[in-house]
């Protein structure tokens, strides 16, 4: 024994050494930046469905394709407790909208045809495997609803139309080429970023049979319906809609209704002034709920948790409501009732994360989880969405700022995360670091909160150049999420500070509307405070300084550069420079009148163009780099080109840079997102030569 374990002396030093060489080879894959072509890799979860039984979630699991340069998406589930993981069929095309029957033997879910065109209702069983297509329609079904008994299924279908028509064109003689025939619209919202032009017709609730057969039409008129959510008996459905007789100009309302399935019979059962949407009806069948608010025409509001009893004898009542959670001042995004009604599940967001809660009937209020999201790949935005069990067993998606959407569970108060889908890229790439910062804005002391990312490597005691990523919106948040872009500008040595101005969402209904009638405002100052906070922090270069932002970001860092010569290159990216023309011309250009500026454009030019960043254009000497999906129908092309024209002739430094194809939402397509960060990152690296003595 003793001569053996002389004989193993030697191996010693070289199992050491292999070990070391080992956790170095480990050590550099971990230190690898996160590059460029990563995003082609990420996945996220979404949309995830908990079964009935609380043993399996649902979830749709989505990522890039490098081929096809866009993003995927198809159904896996997986069990609660991680074990179990698998792809639910053997599609690869599009899968979308997945919902569970009430016994959890069978799921309900959208996959689209083989013209791309079009989708139909598919049913998938889970004993046996096999799935059946239960619908035949033009379009593509929205909004998957199994009636309680597992019969029937509701959603809603856009109808098309017939267009208005003017005239009668005369025959073109025979073999001849003439151009297609002219579009009349008529309507209001006639447009829409991302899609283009809307077909002419109306989004109408539906009831198929579950194992298949005709579809049938429950709403009718020229009224979009939307929402729908059964009675317990399954005779009703609940739908938002508005069907007054000025629904298209009062378009800031809609008001619940039941519709009986067989007759088609419909009766308004709400009449508060503003929205009234996602109806819920209590699992004991006593109470329905809903989102809402009471309409003041502010620029923002807070959505209020709504309930009233049902009497089935009487007919369903949205009268006599009550706001459950009202001492919270906060805004609701979706609720769903707590399996013994003794309480609704809500999403919300506060302070830079979004959050699951729980809202009893009595109006206590529970937080139960943090960091709900990560489904907004790009930006830090918010996002995500739960589900719940028979047992109240929650499933969510969960979010970081190391990884996107995972699937996660929620036990009591065991939380679990079971699925950790960017394992094997992420764990081998040195992510830049995020840290919340608070700060006193100059304007009013009020504090503010936002986050810088430090690059890879970071050293306190080294400078290091501050980028400012100005976020959307405006009424709209960043915060602690998985974002490539900002991961992209920190592995390329920056510091990146992106905060929460007044303005923005989770800070309270006040807070959110400090920008009615004033905007940009103040959040100007809170923004420009917070870059000296940073600074303070002692690892900042302050002669090395950028700006970039996209949309309302965009709009407020033209609005920088207009008041400040502190950046030495900004990056402003589909903006609004010029509120009178961009609100006569955008898909969505109803919505800002009386709520974001006083009146109209043609009766209050003065204001309409006093918070019209090309009104300081004249004060711009920051080299400006302007970019612009060149398909932008919400901030249009010609809003860049103001700005860009602008600077080319008073000779500031000054590039276009136009995505062919790309609508407002830049980087839906991998590449285009790859390719406005790099545009972004050489412009600043132009501009980043050390200062002459």
């Amino acid at each position: 024994m003793r001569s053996q374990r002389l004989s193993q002396l030697p191996l010693l030093p070289l199992l050491l050494g292999l070990i070391g060489t080992l956790l170095t080879v480990s050590t550099a894959q971990a230190q690898t930046p996160f590059s460029p072509m990563d995003v082609f890799e990420l996945e996220w979860a979404d949309d995830p469905q908990i079964s009935p039984d609380g043993e399996h979630v649902l979830y749709r699991r989505m990522g890039m394709d490098a081929l096809t340069d866009s993003r995927r998406g198809n159904l896996w589930l997986v069990s609660a407790s991680g074990e179990e993981h698998r792809k639910l069929t053997s599609f690869e095309g599009a899968e979308t909208s997945a919902r569970w029957s009430p016994d959890g033997s069978r799921i309900a879910y959208v996959r689209e045809n083989a013209d791309a065109e079009s989708s139909d209702i598919h049913v998938y069983w889970l004993t046996s495997g096999e799935h059946a297509r239960v619908t035949r329609v033009s379009g593509t079904p929205n909004e998957l609803r199994w009636s309680p008994d597992g019969e029937q299924i509701a959603f809603s279908l856009t109808v098309k139309s017939k267009p208005p028509q003017l005239v009668s064109m005369p025959e073109a003689p025979e073999g001849a080429s003439w151009a297609a025939a002219a579009r009349v619209t008529d309507r209001m919202y006639h447009e829409r970023d991302g899609s283009g032009y809307i077909e002419p017709g109306f989004t109408h609730v539906f009831v198929a049979p579950a194992d298949g057969g005709s579809a049938r039409q429950v709403s009718s008129g020229d009224f979009h319906h939307r929402h729908p959510a059964w009675s317990p008996d399954a005779k009703q459905l609940y739908v938002s809609s508005n069907r007054s007789d000025d629904w298209e100009h009062d378009f800031r309302t809609s008001h619940l209704y039941t519709i009986d399935v067989d007759s088609g019979d419909i009766q308004q059962i709400t009449e508060d002034d503003g929205p009234a949407s996602q109806p819920v009806v209590s699992p004991d069948g006593r109470y329905l709920a809903w989102l809402g608010f009471t309409d003041r025409r502010r620029a923002y509001q807070n959505t209020e948790l709504r309930i009233a009893s049902r009497d089935p004898q009487a007919g369903d009542t949205g009268e006599g409501f009550r706001r459950l959670a009202r001492d919270r001042d906060l805004s609701i995004d979706a609720a769903t009732w707590a399996a013994d009604s003794s309480g609704l599940y809500v999403l919300y967001e506060e302070s830079g994360s979004t959050r699951l809660g729980l809202v009893t009937l009595d109006g206590d209020f529970r937080e139960l989880a943090r960091d709900i999201g990560g489904t907004s790949i790009g930006r830090p935005y918010p996002g995500g969405s739960f589900s719940v069990s028979a047992s109240n067993r929650l499933a969510f998606n969960i979010t970081r700022p190391e990884y996107p959407a995972d699937v996660a569970i929620l036990d009591g108060t065991r939380q679990t995360r079971l699925t950790h889908l960017n394992r094997e890229l992420l764990a081998y790439r040195d992510l830049g670091r995020t840290q919340a910062i608070t700060w006193e804005s100059s304007a009013d002391g009020r504090e503010i909160q936002g986050w810088i990312i430090t690059p890879p490597g970071f050293d306190p005691e080294q400078q290091y150049p501050l980028l400012v990523e100005n976020h959307g919106g405006p009424i709209l948040n960043y915060g602690e999420r998985f974002s490539p872009e900002l991961q992209l500008f920190a592995a390329e040595g920056y510091v990146v500070f992106y905060p929460n101005p007044r303005g923005s969402t989770g800070y309270g209904e006040d807070f959110s509307d400090l920008l009615y009638h004033n905007y940009p405002g103040e959040d100007y100052d809170d923004v420009m405070s917070g870059i000296d906070a940073v600074i303070e922090k002692g690892f900042i270069d302050e002669d090395r300084l950028y700006v970039t932002g996209g949309s309302a970001g965009g709009i407020m860092s033209a609005w920088m550069i207009g008041k400040s010569d502190r950046f030495r290159a900004a990056a402003v990216v589909k903006p609004v420079m010029n509120w009178y023309s961009k609100l006569l011309n955008a898909d969505n250009w109803f919505q800002y009148f009386e709520v974001r500026y006083p009146g109209v454009p043609w009766t209050n030019q003065e204001d309409y163009m006093r918070f019209s960043p090309i009104s300081l254009v004249g004060n711009v000497n920051t080299p400006t780099l302007v970019m612009v999906g060149m398909d932008d129908l919400r901030t249009p092309p010609s809003q860049a080109k103001q700005l860009y024209h602008a600077l080319k002739y008073r000779k500031v430094d000054t590039v276009l840079v136009e995505l062919p194809g790309a609508s407002h939402f830049i980087g839906k397509r991998p590449s285009q997102m790859i390719s406005k960060v790099l545009h972004i990152l050489e412009w600043f690296r132009r501009y980043d030569a050390p200062a002459p003595d």
